[in-house]
């Protein structure tokens, strides 16, 4: 196997892609080595199948939307209030959306990881780990809310996500914003 670093990212950032556009079933090694611009055989000399390119692509999405360093101050030592929370909230949510075929790769990751036990471990492992570590940082930030905080507006802005990225006229832009803000209120208050 190749071990081209940049190569490699590439071929994952193309994958991507063609996850979002084609779906799993979409997901071949010609339509990565196509989406990247690179001779063919070239995805099949760095990943060892199709379960692996899965895989991987799985990985790479988190290392797309990662917060910046600036984010993650506003976490640490920005004002312990709700408002500071729901600017977190409102920059999760437009970083999120605006990896839109990163997003909906995932989508198509978690899908396919119902029949594929691989998958379903390093996604498992991986959300799990997110969670994790957003718990502990928020809970180490001093921010107002507990654990239950951070895992209901997870799953309430996740859903937001996936409505804004894939029914685009579910919710308009102001009802969003709307709706973020009532979450973290609504959610810290109780």
């Amino acid at each position: 196997m190749r071990t081209n670093p940049e190569r490699r990212q590439a071929l994952l950032d193309a994958a991507i892609e063609v996850l979002a556009a084609e779906g799993a079933r979409g997901l071949t090694f010609r339509a990565v080595d196509k989406q990247a611009g690179v001779p063919a055989g070239t995805a099949s000399n760095y990943f060892a199948n199709r379960d692996e390119l899965l895989t991987q692509a799985g990985v790479r999405f988190y290392e797309v939307v990662q917060p910046t360093e600036e984010t993650m101050a506003l976490v640490t030592e920005g004002p312990k209030s709700v408002e500071n929370i729901t600017a977190l909230m409102k920059e999760v949510v437009g970083r999120l959306e605006g990896h839109r075929t990163a997003y909906l790769a995932l989508l198509e990751l978690r899908l396919e990881a119902t029949r594929r036990p691989e998958l379903r471990a390093v996604l498992t492992e991986r959300v799990r780990a997110d969670l994790d570590v957003n718990v502990s940082n928020h809970l180490a930030s001093g921010q107002p809310g507990d654990e239950t905080t951070v895992l209901l507006l997870y799953l309430a802005l996740n859903w937001l996500i996936l409505e804004h990225l894939t029914l685009p006229g579910i919710f308009t832009e102001e009802q969003s914003t709307a709706l973020i803000e009532a979450a973290v209120a609504r959610v810290i208050a109780s």
